[in-house]
């Protein structure tokens, strides 16, 4: 198994998915990660030039302008053989993208990588619905 955290300097959750620098990969077996992998996130700073996506819609929720699921399937290339999306917090619309293309998305209060990727392991992260925006 593979799971994608967002992050800024490979030990903390990112603040936000679309503003993370990278994705940080943790490869899984037998309940270890055996593997870590280091991926450029192409988010919204990447996402710059084209119509910005992060506008809210009529009610009040990101990620849902026109050609929003193109940008977020730009988004989505760099972990798409991931099962799992481990963020703090994350745009509906890019959760929804997420969620459709077969990844789990937690967005949690953790901060440190390792422990959000142990509890998710131990089934004991937490999802914290509230912090999509």
């Amino acid at each position: 198994m593979k799971i994608a955290v967002a992050t800024d300097d490979n030990k903390s959750i990112a603040g936000h998915f679309g503003g993370s620098a990278f994705i940080l990969v943790a490869s899984v077996e037998d309940g270890k990660v055996v593997n870590k992998e280091k991926r450029e996130n192409i988010g919204h700073s990447v996402l710059a030039d084209d119509e910005h996506h992060h506008k809210p819609n009529e009610k009040g929720r990101h990620g849902f302008s026109p050609g929003s699921d193109q940008r977020h399937g730009k988004m989505f290339d760099c972990f798409k053989d991931c099962e799992v999306l481990i963020v703090n917090m994350i745009g509906t619309g890019a959760y929804n993208y997420f969620l459709r293309s077969g990844v789990r998305v937690f967005a949690t209060d953790v901060k440190n990588i390792d422990e959000a990727v142990d509890l998710y392991i131990k089934g004991n992260l937490n999802h914290v619905r509230t912090l999509l925006d």
